[in-house]
């Protein structure tokens, strides 16, 4: 098993930046996949980006890309989301998950097994 703790969340105004971490223990974070969602109130659970176990295969959902930028040190078993140009609708709360690694990039929830607590993100206008 992992165990995922997220930090980093702010409230910031639109146009500005953040950038979330989550700390991974446990099973070796070099055999997950990570992945970042994010919820908002009223809202279904959303797949923000996700990293294959070296960092080099990404992908991220058409609302953050160009915007967001995931990324991963497995020698600190951490998960990184550089999010830039932030717009309001990027308000949310946001958790790291992880899958055991097969093969597969996912932004599906359904498909990753291990969940962080969460961090909120809020982006004023």
């Amino acid at each position: 098993q992992v165990q995922l703790v997220e930090s980093g969340g702010d409230s910031v105004q639109t146009e500005g930046s953040l950038r979330l971490s989550c700390a991974a223990s446990g099973s070796p974070f070099r055999n997950y996949l990570m992945t970042w969602f994010r919820q908002a109130p009223g809202k279904e659970r959303e797949g923000v980006a996700t990293a294959n176990p070296g960092g080099g295969s990404t992908d991220y959902a058409d609302s953050v890309k160009g915007r967001f930028t995931i990324s991963r040190d497995n020698a600190k078993n951490t998960l990184y989301l550089q999010m830039n140009s932030l717009k309001p609708d990027d308000t949310a709360m946001y958790y790291c998950a992880a899958r055991w690694w097969d093969g597969r990039l996912s932004l599906r929830a359904d498909e990753h097994n291990y969940w962080g607590q969460g961090t909120q993100v809020t982006v004023s206008s």
